[in-house]
């Protein structure tokens, strides 16, 4: 029986465009060293800021940050939340370890823009947990990023997939269960949106290697689009029902 490995043999491509061309067409991870490399330049960004110039800090967090509050006037920040982390290392280092130890094997597997469009569906659904869980307790003023929402999505993703094929996945488990515990040992992590982000992408995933049977015999990219589409349609419902000022 196969086992899940946490951490893949994934070497960082060279950056040329023969390189990066040779890596796209057999299906190497070029879309998470994108991702990985995207959240790095914000990070140092971030870092350089606070320590010389504070104000830009301060308005380049607050103006990406998802809020529940101003999640729908502001609709592009549970895209930019995704991009921003904390500036101690430890935030930065953890998510792109796990983005590290699942995205290339998922990229393989799905192709490049069909797995980034499981990265933000399920980065977009760690944002809606958070919406859903202010709906529920009134807190509307927990701001959030990071990118553990959409990781969270991946981590299911893989689950559902290693499930279906019969791979060893203990470790894996493990894996996601520090995950899960961790708000409990440390504090200001928005387990919200790592809820939000696994029950969408795990959700999608589940669509697309069994859903409905009238639609096995579509080829993976038709079907992308179907459930894709669907599973957006419904997080924007749920973003309707649960924003109190578009009923007033």
């Amino acid at each position: 029986m196969t086992r899940f490995s946490m951490f893949p043999q994934s070497p960082v491509p060279s950056l040329n465009k023969k390189a990066i061309a040779y890596e796209w067409k057999n299906g190497g991870p070029v879309i998470t060293w994108v991702i990985i490399a995207i959240c790095v330049a914000v990070w140092l960004v971030e870092v350089l800021t606070r320590l010389l110039v504070p104000q830009v800090f301060s308005a380049l967090v607050s103006a990406g940050m998802v809020m529940p509050a101003t999640m729908v006037l502001r609709p592009w920040t549970w895209l930019t939340s995704m991009f921003l982390h904390a500036p101690s290392m430890l935030h930065i280092l953890f998510n792109m370890l796990a983005l590290y130890s699942v995205g290339p094997i998922l990229e393989r597997m799905m192709g490049h823009w069909r797995f980034l469009a499981l990265y933000l569906i399920s980065g977009f659904g760690g944002s809606v947990g958070l919406l859903v869980w202010a709906r529920l307790t009134g807190d509307w003023f927990t701001a959030a990023y990071g990118a553990s929402g959409a990781l969270f999505g991946l981590f299911a993703a893989l689950l559902v997939v290693y499930r279906r094929i019969g791979v060893d996945i203990r470790s894996m488990l493990i894996w996601m269960g520090i995950n899960f515990l961790l708000p409990l040992v440390v504090g200001n992590i928005a387990w919200q949106a790592h809820v939000g982000g696994f029950v969408v992408g795990g959700a999608l995933t589940w669509l697309l290697v069994s859903g409905v049977p009238a639609l096995r015999r579509r080829s993976f990219t038709q079907r992308m689009w179907i459930y894709s589409t669907a599973v957006v349609v419904l997080l924007l419902i749920v973003v309707v029902v649960c924003t109190p000022y578009l009923w007033m």
